[in-house]
């Protein structure tokens, strides 16, 4: 199919009184309300300053693509229009704009491409009242680098203008090809080269017929980007039945629910797995594809858990059937992949929270898997965590295993032991009284060490610092740790995820060794530690809150 040129096509330089963006240095995007994103020029100055920034840009191909949410796609057409001014070779997106942050990556791998722009809020709200964002994405796949995103800060400070080329906009309801200037914008499927990717992973025949065999399964896509993708892999490919997915078209307010993979947020899921038995295995992914929660009849598997019993079953998916290179987990994930990697002999890292972390590791060759306990975990096959690819992961173990999530479950703890953990929430709390909090924590932490702390006593307490192994990079205020002398942690972070107010996180976690109690309820196994930390941080005292938003 020959481009269609689009007139007219005129290039205009907006001026902006002032530099407006306020994005935090080092992260790999733009996070704000919806309608803070809609002021006048907002969106302009922050793609302008990616486009100034961004290696290759000029000649180059970018992908650009969202979750579907309010303003997807009147953004796409802004991006495409910059782009063409910029000397943007090719972009190419989806029908409807519609593209996973996992599938996303594939195509930055796949298509050369110099990087890409990936409209979403993740696990945050959508609509004209909800969130939205801009992440971008390097050469790699990955989330960008801290000195790339500082880069793109820094240029947010010092704009006085935008390029944008003045055209109509493109149609994205079907495939198809467009030249604006000297840009060709290919309009692609968005799921068929995701689709090729997972078969080229995992024996979708040996997970066809385990689910065919009276295995029914549930996947909750809670009206966001992962629907169209979920229902041609389970539906069509794998033979669930019609139903299999639920909330399968993406809304641009998520039907009015908040896109976000846990016990809170997929409730409705949750009760057919934990409160019901027709159902032997439930799943749900985020807003943009790359979070997962995984569910069997009576049984939530924790994230860090996921990760773990990933890393152990490793050989049953064919494209890990060789063995790992190595395993990689974030400081707050809990350390029950490190005795599996140990016990299969091969390296485990404990990287800061954040994506890009794990690239360089992957990139370098030195890990296969790796994962975060905010439900996300990946492997070498694209650099940003995936949501269906854990799913089907999972569903690949339980075809080769032939058994429940709950027998896998109780086979793992048998083995390497049990690591009790939870991860509790407090939600949109004032940014002063959070700061407030942390900061006192913090210089009460050298205080704790040797003190007797939930019924044990404190070997270590610190905040995280971490040297990278491939690049010997410093990052440094990763969380606060209190390490007991049994293994057994606390972690404090502040959310930089929401955007009204802050998030504190507090992370629980006590080992078991395998000859011990491993099916207690793990808020009861918890309880000392939960007790401790509330007094030692004040948490209740200084926030007001009762209990947790949240909890994992």
């Amino acid at each position: 199919m020959s481009p269609t040129e689009l007139f007219p096509a005129n290039n205009k330089r907006i001026p902006i009184d002032k530099p407006f963006i306020d994005q935090k240095p080092g992260t790999s995007g733009l996070r704000k309300s919806t309608r803070y994103f809609q002021q006048p020029h907002y969106l302009e100055t922050f793609i302008e300053a990616i486009l100034q920034t961004l290696p290759g840009i000029d000649g180059g191909t970018l992908i650009v693509g969202g979750d579907g949410r309010f303003w997807n796609r009147d953004s796409i057409d802004v991006i495409i229009k910059m782009a063409a001014a910029h000397g943007v070779q090719k972009i190419i997106t989806t029908v409807d704009g519609i593209l996973s942050t996992p599938a996303a990556s594939h195509l930055i791998r796949t298509n050369n491409a110099v990087g890409g722009i990936i409209l979403s809020a993740s696990h945050n709200s959508g609509g004209v009242d909800g969130d939205f964002g801009v992440k971008i994405n390097g050469s790699n796949g990955g989330p960008a680098s801290e000195s790339l995103t500082n880069q793109i800060y820094a240029a947010t400070k010092t704009l006085d203008g935008y390029q944008i080329i003045e055209t109509e906009q493109i149609s994205l309801d079907k495939t198809g090809q467009y030249a604006i200037a000297s840009m060709n914008i290919e309009v692609i499927d968005g799921i068929e080269d995701y689709i090729d990717l997972m078969q080229k992973i995992f024996d979708f025949d040996r997970i066809s017929a385990f689910i065919k065999n009276d295995f029914l399964i549930a996947f909750d896509a809670l009206h966001a980007v992962t629907g169209p993708y979920a229902k041609r892999l389970f539906e069509d490919l794998l033979g669930a039945p019609l139903g299999t997915v639920r909330n399968g078209k993406p809304l641009e307010d998520f039907g009015g629910g908040h896109p976000d993979p846990n016990l809170t947020y997929a409730k409705d899921l949750a009760d057919l797995l934990l409160l019901g038995q027709e159902y032997a295995f439930g799943a749900a992914c985020d807003g943009d594809g790359d979070r997962n929660m995984i569910l069997g009849r009576n049984c939530f598997v924790n994230p860090s858990d996921s990760l773990a019993v990933l890393t152990a079953n490793s050989d049953c998916v064919p494209a890990y059937s060789k063995g790992l290179l190595g395993v990689a987990r974030s400081m707050p994930t809990s350390s029950a992949v490190d005795i599996v990697a140990k016990n299969i002999g091969i390296p485990c890292y404990e990287t800061p929270t954040g994506w890009k972390f794990f690239g360089n590791l992957l990139d370098a060759g030195q890990i296969t898997l790796c994962g975060e306990e905010s439900f996300g975990t990946g492997s070498n096959h694209v650099r940003e965590k995936d949501g269906l690819w854990a799913v089907l992961f999972w569903l690949q173990i339980l075809a080769s295993k032939q058994c429940s999530v709950k027998d896998l479950m109780k086979q793992h703890w048998t083995s390497f032991g049990r690591h009790y953990y939870s991860r509790h929430d407090y939600e949109s709390i004032s940014t002063e009284i959070a700061n407030d909090l942390y900061k006192t924590v913090e210089s009460k932490l050298p205080s704790l060490i040797g003190q007797s702390f939930g019924g044990r006593h404190v070997s270590l307490a610190d905040n995280f610092v971490y040297k990278d192994p491939i690049d010997g990079s410093i990052t440094r205020n990763q969380g606060l740790r209190i390490i007991l002398d049994d293994g057994s942690r606390i972690v404090l972070r502040l959310s930089g995820t929401g955007t009204k107010g802050a998030t504190l996180r507090v992370y629980l976690e006590s080992y078991v060794s395998p000859k011990g109690h491993l099916e207690q309820d793990p808020q009861i196994a918890l309880k000392e530690l939960i007790v401790a930390i509330d007094s030692f941080a004040e948490i209740t005292k200084r926030t007001g809150m009762l209990k947790p938003t949240v909890i994992t």
